[in-house]
């Protein structure tokens, strides 16, 4: 069966709302989506550069976000730094343990194999790997509807200062690591963003 593309049939998805749009060539004129006014393009502007920029910097600041506390407990003058781990080590002792284990995927497992995917798929596009397209595609669609859920960590934080805050015992301070937590779970998400997994599939027409 002779493969065709999207180019091929002058059409062009629309990196906004997904529309599949039928296009004109016609060089000197820009083109938009039809139903949300979004700019057309081809492909991403230079997604494998921007990607691994996106995904370095977000290596660096994974760092930080696990050695700096996440937040800090005051409880009648004593304080308490709570790190990622420190953290979920602390609701498993207390019982907790379904609490932890939601915190555990949300805040330490999802974002490194986001990291580790995203990697593996630029490298493999890089190296030209033609096996597995279909797999390697089902990957990525897997990590951009998990790396969502990246910032529970965050919200359990924000809750808790809310919650403490309204008590007169015990305060809560939110710490670096969640600046450098939030940093990273955003720019994974950009580096998802900015990778175009059509480069996956380009390997196997070549």
């Amino acid at each position: 069966m002779k493969l065709t593309t999207a180019l091929k049939e002058n059409l062009q998805s629309c990196h906004v709302c997904k529309k599949l749009c039928k296009v004109v060539h016609a060089p000197e004129k820009k083109k938009y989506c039809p139903r949300c006014g979004g700019r057309l393009h081809v492909r991403k502007v230079q997604p494998i550069v921007r990607t691994w920029a996106f995904l370095i910097a977000a290596v660096v600041l994974y760092i930080p976000a696990n050695i700096y506390p996440m937040m800090t407990v005051n409880v009648l003058g004593k304080t308490k730094p709570d790190t990622i781990l420190s953290g979920i080590i602390a609701l498993f002792e207390s019982g907790m343990w379904y609490l932890g284990i939601i915190v555990l995927i949300a805040s330490f497992i999802v974002p490194v194999v986001k990291i580790l995917v995203l990697g593996f798929l630029l490298i493999s596009v890089q190296l030209n790997w033609k096996w597995q397209t279909r797999e390697r595609s089902a990957m990525y669609r897997a990590i951009e509807f998990i790396g969502r859920w990246s910032m529970l960590d965050i919200f359990v934080v924000s809750i808790s200062i809310a919650v403490v805050s309204l008590g007169k015992a015990a305060t809560i301070y939110a710490g670096l690591g969640v600046r450098a937590f939030a940093m990273v779970v955003i720019l994974t998400m950009f580096a998802s963003m900015t990778f175009d997994p059509r480069l996956i599939w380009d390997q196997r027409q070549s």
